[in-house]
Parts: structure tokens; C-alpha cells; sequence
């Protein structure tokens, strides 16, 4: 039987050691102590989900699908299951099974927003891969493939073409319909670009200026003169937009920089104006969002932060920033609308922020936010609720039904008096001795401990716990405990009757009067006993048993001591030891 206890163990230290690993980023060693507690306990979903986490990070998508496959199959109605199979799908660019994981996942949760963010991007991604439709008579149809965006961009001369909202829609029409080329050959950017697109130098002039051959040589003067073109853009056109473009970015790093600065001395109105001009300078870095808002945050301005990191979570997810920086602006957004909260129901909508925060990036810091907000939200429903008058007639009430043995119903009002007073060792105490009546002994001993916490010269909760004590048969703690209360109450006749009881029970062992079952069933208990094994295992008092069995001169000498005298009373008392 300790085995059983110590497998799971030893497989919650291995899970505890792989999570760490993964929050610290170290995913192959994340990886090693999720297989060690997966040899340990072979059938926890949760350790091959983790698994598959950290194989997906190390973009080991095989190996993650064959975890997440796991997963699902030990526990089918778990959906974070479907979200590590949509991922690692994605990963093996298998976009129509990872739309598939995540709808069935959505039909365990339908609210789950992790798996509504895997299908989102699975359908992108799925549509992004599937090829446009090609036109069987048009040649150039395989030059408006897949790579024609990526094409055009990287070619200074029509990198700037895609600026210019016609030019794109015209080349949207050619990638679905080639054979629309006709409509537009006429355009001289359309043309440039088929030519980067085919990898050929084609000619812009109108196609009429080729289709006449004059029959006689033109004039000196007119052939010296160029075929009139349309004339291409010049290369340092783009080059001047690039250079621009790269200046006002290191503008805006410069900017947020200053602002860093500024907030470090607490100068927040400087820090506000300069990373507004480094958002004016460049929008696609999320961060000087992210920074206003901590300004914002700072200043008390809650609602101002928390239009910032709508709008730095809806700027990310345009750009596909990294989901950490997502994950920074809920979090902010979170701590503003806790800052806010006045009432419990205030910070649901933060616990909610939070947690979306933690879908994007488990963090550490966003997940000790979350907790201390559920905590503060209880806490405040607690003082919400409490009603000392109430609290006073609920346990009356309680009192009540335990005069007519109705122990149920007593409990339902001792504990609504606790509800509306936790503080009152009164209604523990009661609903301690309700427990007992109804055998729940574990429960009746954790009030009984309470009620002594919240008062410790609370005689009555001496007797609630030593009687506990007593019908568990744990006749030396029960024998402390009226021990204990008659420190604060010496005349006490329940605690002298629970002396008196627990030593007639004591000297029953002693005595060897105990039936064949009453010694088996105490023997059994006094091995569950963290303490007699404490005894059991001591060096010391094993040879003192030898010699109580060996050498009898040796054994009075160490009844002589009171320390060792009182591990050997425990040790009778629970029948290990049997004196004849």
C-alpha cells in the first residue's frame, strides 16, 4: 500500500519539474520529466497534453501529434486535448484534421477561446494553402500561383505597385481568373509584373506599335527618335520610401526609448507624449501601446490603459505578433480592470481578460494575477455576505434541528452561519458535533481544530475534539486534548469524563483485556499512525523493544526515562507492545 502512495508522488514531482522546464523555456528538459512521470502514471492525459506542448515548441510536430492523439484517446471529453491535436496538425500542415480537432473540441466547450483562435487560424491557414483556381487555355496561369505576392514584394519595381489599391485589385482578378489577362495588358504595371512574375524581360509599349511594319525605312530624324513608352518608375523611388520608412522607425525606437526613460523617473506625462509620437511614427510595433498603457496604469488613468491594450490585442493579431506581446496587453488590460473593481461581480471580467491572457502565453506573473483576483473576488463576495444577526439566527436554527436529531439539516444552517460569519467558533463547534453524530469524522475533527484556531479558550471545542479523537480510537491525542482544556477549565465534568474514559481505554491495552478483533483493528490503526511509525523506525527505541524482550536489567533502565516511557505508553496503547 505505500507503494500506491508513492508512485503518484514521485509523478506530480516529475509533472511539477517538467512545467517548470517549459515556463523557463527549456523544452527538452520539459520533455524529459513529462516521459518520466509518464512512465510512472501511463494513464494521465494531462502528462502527454504537456508532452505534446513542449514537442510542438521544438517544432517536433510528429512527435507532438502522437501525444495529442494520447491525449484525446485516455480522456475524450477533455478539450484542451482537441487543441493540442489542432496545433500539432497545423505544425505537419494538415489544415483540414486540425479543423476538424478544433470543431470537435468546440463541442465539448463552445466557448473555449483557445479553440476558437486554433480554428480561426487553421481556416486561414487551410485557405491560404489551397491553390487558385488555374485556367487550362491561358499559359501564364501558373504565374498567379501562390508565390505571387511574395513575387511582386520582392522586386523593387512593383514593390510599390502594391501601394496602389487598383493595381492590387487587378492582380486579386488575375490570380482567380488567369484568363482575364486580356482585360488588362493594357496596363503597363500589369505587364512589368508579369514579366517579374514569368522571370522574363517583356516589352512595354502598346501592342499596336508592333503589329504595323512600314513598308519604307522612316526618316533619319524619325528613326533616331525612341518608341514613345510609358515610362517604368525609378528604382530609387522605392529605395527613398525604404530609406523613409526605416528612418521613422528608428525615430520611434529613439521616442520609446525617451519614454522608457521618463517613466523610470516617474515623469509620466513625458512618457505618454513620447510614445505617442512613436506611435505616430510607426504602427506596426505593438510594444509602444503596451508601454502607454503600464503609463496609464501607473497614472490611475484605468480606462485610457485599457483602450490601449484593445487596441495593441487587435494590432497584434492583424501583424501576428508574437503571442507573448498579445499576451502582455490582456494582462495589463486585467490589472486595470482589477484596479477598477468595486463589487465581486467587478472582477469577472478580469478573471476572464486573464484568462485569455494565459491561452495565448502560460506566464507565471499573468497566472498569479489571476489567482489573486479569484481570491479577491471571494473575499469580497465573503464581506459581501457577512451578517453577524443572520449568522446568529442561522445557528440557532441549526440548534434547533440538532435537538430533534435532524444532524442534516443542522449542518445546512450551521454552515449558512458560517457563511455570513466565518469567525464564529461557536457555529464550528456545533456543526463539529453534528459531524460526529453522523460519523464524518474527518470533518467534525477539521471544525473542532477551527473552532480552537479562532478561540483557543474555547472549552467546548476541546470536548467537540477530543470526543472525535476518542470514536477514532486514538486514545493518547484524545487524552491530550481534555488534557488541554482543563489548562483553561480544571472543574470541566466533560473533559474529566473524557480523561477518565480515554484511560480506562488506555488500560485496557495494558492490561492485555483487549478482544483477538479489538487488538487486530487497533494494531491496524496504530500503523496508519505517522507518529508510532516515527517510533518504529527510531534506532533507539528498536533496542529498547529488544531488550524489553532480551534483557530485562537493561529495560528498567530505560523505563527510567520519561521520554522513552511515553513512546512505549503509545506503543501499548495501540497494541504494537503488550505487557504479560
Amino acid at each position: 500500500f505505500e507503494l500506491l502512495d508513492v508512485i503518484p508522488s514521485m509523478a506530480d514531482e516529475a509533472k511539477a519539474k517538467g512545467n517548470a522546464a517549459f515556463s523557463a523555456g527549456d523544452y527538452p528538459a520539459a520533455i524529459r520529466h513529462f516521459t518520466a512521470a509518464i512512465e510512472l502514471s501511463p494513464t494521465n492525459h494531462v502528462l502527454y497534453s504537456n508532452r505534446s506542448a513542449a514537442h510542438a515548441s521544438l517544432n517536433q510536430y510528429t512527435e507532438a501529434l502522437a501525444d495529442a492523439e494520447k491525449t484525446v484517446e485516455l480522456k475524450p471529453d477533455w478539450p484542451k486535448g482537441y487543441s493540442r491535436l489542432g496545433a500539432a496538425h497545423i505544425g505537419l500542415h494538415n489544415y483540414h484534421d486540425a479543423v476538424s480537432a478544433y470543431k470537435k473540441g468546440l463541442e465539448f466547450d463552445p466557448d473555449n477561446e483557445a479553440l476558437k483562435s486554433g480554428l480561426s487560424d487553421a481556416q486561414s491557414a487551410m485557405n491560404r494553402a489551397r491553390p487558385p483556381p488555374m485556367s487550362s487555355s491561358n499559359p501564364f496561369g501558373d504565374a498567379f500561383g501562390p508565390e505571387m505576392w511574395a513575387k511582386l514584394t520582392a522586386d523593387p519595381a512593383t514593390r510599390i505597385y502594391l501601394q496602389q489599391p487598383d493595381f492590387v485589385r487587378m492582380m486579386q482578378d488575375l490570380q482567380k481568373n488567369p484568363s482575364n489577362l486580356n482585360l488588362y495588358l493594357k496596363d503597363q504595371r500589369v505587364m512589368q509584373a508579369l514579366g517579374v512574375l514569368l522571370n522574363i524581360k517583356l516589352s512595354t509599349r502598346s501592342p499596336g506599335e508592333d503589329e504595323e511594319v512600314p513598308d519604307a525605312s522612316p526618316p533619319a530624324a524619325e528613326r533616331k527618335r525612341p518608341a514613345e513608352a510609358e515610362p517604368e518608375p525609378e528604382p530609387m523611388e522605392v529605395v527613398d520610401e525604404e530609406r523613409e520608412a526605416k528612418e521613422r522607425k528608428e525615430k520611434a525606437q529613439k521616442e520609446k526609448e525617451a519614454g522608457n526613460a521618463a517613466y523610470k523617473k516617474k515623469d509620466f506625462d513625458v512618457a505618454i507624449e513620447r510614445y505617442t509620437k512613436a506611435i505616430e511614427l510607426d504602427d506596426t510595433d505593438v510594444s509602444f501601446l503596451t508601454n502607454r498603457a503600464a503609463v496609464y496604469l501607473e497614472m490611475g488613468k484605468y480606462a485610457e490603459c485599457i483602450q490601449d491594450c484593445d487596441k495593441a490585442v487587435e494590432r497584434g493579431r492583424e501583424l501576428r505578433s508574437d503571442y507573448k506581446m498579445v499576451a502582455r496587453a490582456l494582462t495589463r488590460k486585467g490589472t486595470a480592470l482589477v484596479k477598477m473593481a468595486k463589487t465581486s461581480k467587478d472582477f469577472d471580467p478580469a478573471i476572464e481578460t486573464f484568462q485569455k491572457a494565459l491561452t495565448e502565453h502560460r506566464n507565471p506573473d499573468t497566472l498569479k494575477k489571476l489567482n489573486d483576483a479569484e481570491k479577491a473576488k471571494k473575499d469580497l463576495e465573503q464581506q459581501e455576505y457577512f451578517d453577524p444577526k443572520i449568522a446568529d439566527e442561522e445557528r440557532e436554527k441549526g440548534n434547533e434541528f440538532f435537538k430533534e436529531q435532524k444532524y442534516p439539516e443542522a449542518v445546512q444552517h450551521y454552515t449558512e452561519s458560517l457563511r455570513r460569519n466565518p469567525k464564529d467558533p461557536r457555529a464550528y463547534s456545533n456543526r463539529a458535533a453534528c459531524y460526529t453524530k453522523l460519523g464524518a469524522m474527518p470533518e467534525g475533527l477539521k471544525d473542532a481544530e477551527k473552532c480552537l484556531e479562532l478561540d483557543p479558550t474555547f472549552v467546548k471545542g476541546y470536548t467537540r475534539k477530543g470526543a472525535v479523537q476518542f470514536f477514532m480510537k486514538e486514545y493518547d491525542k484524545a487524552m491530550e486534548t481534555y488534557q488541554e482544556g482543563l489548562k483553561h477549565d480544571p472543574r470541566n465534568q466533560e473533559l474529566l469524563d473524557g480523561v477518565r474514559r480515554c484511560v480506562e481505554q488506555i488500560n485496557k491495552a495494558s492490561r492485555g483485556d483487549l478482544t483477538p478483533e479489538e487488538l487486530k483493528e487497533r494494531q491496524a490503526k496504530g500503523m496508519q499512525d505517522p507518529e508510532i511509525q516515527n517510533i518504529l523506525t527510531d534506532p533507539v527505541m528498536r533496542q529498547v523493544l529488544v531488550d524489553l524482550q532480551e534483557n530485562p536489567k537493561a529495560a528498567q533502565d530505560h523505563m527510567k526515562n520519561p521520554l522513552v516511557m511515553n513512546k512505549i505508553q503509545k506503543l501499548i496503547s495501540s497494541g504494537i507492545v503488550q505487557m504479560r
